[in-house]
């Protein structure tokens, strides 16, 4: 770092712009400062944040380089405030700290934990700008509860976004997952990106014509352009890890994810692309390094959607490639084991083949589960109300207005779908909702008074409220706890012929994924030191962080939270729900598979079984959600590229593919 401060600092000092420089000599001296000031910066937070453990450098090492950055900080903006015409300003120093703090403002629009991380760096702004600005940043990342929860080995985190990952990565974070609606949000809180899918437009002029034929290409090169620098991020962090951590799950399109053929046509496209971009890029970021690491091997995991059938074959068939995999749409437990067991089998053909396998996650969507427990609930009770009363309009009309659900009440035509409006989880995110309470009260179904029928929906609430943690508990005990695991390590060596090296390899590198969280103890009950990744939205973020501040938390009592037991009567009336029972149990065909495997239990025979996998409620509702996602932004990226068309002069001639340097 000696090194390049000598040589960052040269540069820097001969930058110094005179009032009599051409205008373009004075943009490229500015230009050099700030992206000294830049280097810089970047190195000084990956320093202060995890990276540098995961590298290993020693605490004497960090401290001592830290300050040498804030001196050279220090001593650069000082020479811009003599050389300011006032006297007392810096400008580049000023605009590179304004850029940082404006693109942590970026993620979900402001309402994201990085973004509230950059709004209390801001506060902490003084005199010397960039000085002032690493150490609060370094304050703000250390102080984090996502920071102090990997430093002490409780879990590891993902990131349910395409933006603001460097600020994560800091914290910890080992992985980003994407899906259309995700992509449609990174292009609305980063409209540059518009701007990059623009020159992948102008390298296709066979779509300006008919842009409709192309749709899914199109969709999948605008996907790719905010995918690209996700991979980036995250490269260091893959490699160091060989492909354990710093993955990018990408969605492919919904509209293959119940073919085979289709799903890895689809993926082989991504997978070869990012391999070209990344063979390009690791040829400098791991100049000097030693190459029997293969370069250009991507940092990717395909989400296959577990709604289909077709997702045990999908799953298997990636695996076998070396291709890990991110099973989504998942919410059952029998879902779960039995995608997990597909790729361990994929895993096991990769390596009797000698290919090096990837990280493989399996989510669990217990949000979205909890809130379709919620959905059927409501529906199920305020139904009743309906029929106890003479006037059903005003009924549901007040409670539309109480939810704030008016507008689209009118728009229904049958009493069916207004009552499923009300009480879906856009409008009714609670069933403890004074409005939802007033409505049931006068019809007396769950008690006489007021008070019974809130501790009833309350208790209700509450109960479902623990169905995703529950179905990812059982998850993980089926798999990873110490007698099963050993169990696991059996059975994989017996069944595929492996080593118990590979098989330990295995079950290393599959982990469960718990998301979609709807509250903070969605996060800290599935706490576990291995094979437990949870992923987070950056508002769900910001939740946990605040949790986190609040009078009396205690970390430690989250400490493998993932293995504590829960009170057992909150259990035994959630197996009375229909839907619960489907997602928490077993079918009589895995329990005689995970008998070859020496894994017994009650596990009850009442589970989801493969056939039913596209109509369970949960599935249904995220896979329209999905396709219409996939859509609408398919639809924006041709009209981004009909509008490009209209601009751009149409060539007949081969247009000239960007260097891949230029995405960093």
């Amino acid at each position: 770092m000696g090194n390049v401060i000598r040589q960052l600092n040269l540069e820097f000092m001969r930058s110094e712009v005179a009032l009599d420089d051409p205008v373009e000599v004075q943009s490229k001296k500015v230009r050099v400062r700030q992206r000294a000031y830049e280097v810089l910066i970047e190195i000084a937070v990956n320093l202060v944040g995890v990276e540098s453990k995961v590298v290993g450098f020693s605490d004497e090492e960090v401290d001592q380089t830290f300050r040498h950055i804030v001196q050279t900080l220090e001593t650069w903006e000082a020479l811009e405030k003599r050389e300011s015409i006032a006297g007392s300003k810096s400008p580049v120093a000023k605009a590179v700290v304004e850029k940082f703090i404006r693109d942590m403002k970026k993620v979900m629009a402001g309402a994201g934990m990085v973004a509230k991380m950059g709004e209390e760096i801001e506060k902490e702004l003084k005199g010397n700008l960039t000085v002032s600005f690493v150490l609060a940043a370094k304050r703000v990342i250390q102080e984090n509860i996502y920071y102090r929860m990997v430093m002490q080995r409780l879990c590891k985190f993902g990131n349910d976004y395409a933006i603001g990952l460097r600020w994560l990565r800091h914290l910890g974070y080992v992985q980003v997952s994407t899906n259309p609606v995700l992509a449609a949000r990174a292009y609305d809180d980063d409209p540059s990106l518009w701007d990059s899918f623009s020159g992948v437009v102008k390298e296709h002029p066979e779509w300006f014509n008919e842009p409709e034929n192309f749709g899914d290409e199109i969709a999948m090169e605008a996907t790719k352009v905010a995918l690209w620098p996700n991979l980036v991020v995250y490269r260091p962090i893959a490699l160091i890890s060989k492909l354990h951590d710093g993955m990018v799950s990408y969605q492919l399109n919904p509209k293959v994810a119940g073919s085979l053929r289709g799903s890895m046509n689809d993926a082989l496209k991504v997978y070869s692309s990012a391999q070209e971009f990344l063979r390009n890029y690791d040829e400098y970021l791991m100049w000097g390094y030693s190459n029997k690491e293969e370069r250009g091997r991507p940092n990717i995991v395909f989400k296959v959607a577990g709604g289909s059938p077709a997702a045990v074959d999908i799953t298997t068939s990636f695996n076998s490639m070396g291709i890990g995999t991110n099973n989504t749409v998942t919410y059952t437990v029998a879902q779960e084991v039995t995608l997990i067991m597909a790729a361990m089998r994929g895993m096991a053909n990769a390596l009797k083949m000698g290919i090096p396998i990837t990280q493989v996650y399996e989510t669990n969507m217990g949000g979205r589960l909890e809130s379709h427990l919620r959905d059927l609930e409501a529906e199920k009770i305020f139904t009743e109300v309906l029929e106890k009363v003479s006037d059903k309009e005003k009924v549901l009309r007040k409670l539309a207005e109480g939810l704030g659900a008016l507008k689209e009440l009118d728009k229904a035509l049958s009493l069916k779908e207004k009552v499923r409006i009300i009480c879906s989880f856009k409008y009714l995110k609670t069933l403890s909702h004074p409005a939802f309470v007033e409505a049931v009260v006068n019809a007396k179904i769950c008690g006489g008074s007021k008070e019974e029928t809130s501790a009833f929906l309350s208790q209700l609430e509450n109960d479902i409220g623990y169905t995703g943690t529950l179905v990812a508990q059982r998850v993980y005990k089926i798999f990873f706890i110490p007698e099963n695991r050993a169990k696991w390590l059996r059975y994989l060596q017996k069944e595929f012929k492996i080593s118990e090296a590979e098989a330990e390899e295995i079950m290393d590198k599959i982990d469960v994924l718990p998301a979609s969280k709807r509250k903070p103890d969605d996060t800290y009950l599935t706490l576990a030191p291995r094979n437990v990744t949870n992923t987070e939205f950056p508002n769900h973020q910001l939740k946990v962080l605040e949790a986190s501040r609040e009078k009396g938390f205690n970390l430690f009592n989250y400490e493998d939270a993932i293995m504590k037991d829960h009170d057992s009567n909150i259990l035994q009336r959630l197996l009375k729900l229909e839907d619960f029972r489907k997602a928490y149990e077993l079918t009589p065909e895995l329990i005689e598979k995970l008998k070859d495997a020496g894994i017994e239990g009650d596990f009850g025979q009442g589970g989801l079984k493969v056939a039913e996998w596209s109509t369970f409620g949960s599935v249904v509702k995220t896979m329209d959600e999905f396709t219409d996602a996939y859509n609408r932004f398919k639809e924006r990226a041709i009209e981004f590229v009909r509008r490009v068309s209209q601009e751009s002069p149409h060539q007949s001639g081969i247009v000239p593919k960007r260097d891949p340097r230029e995405q960093k």
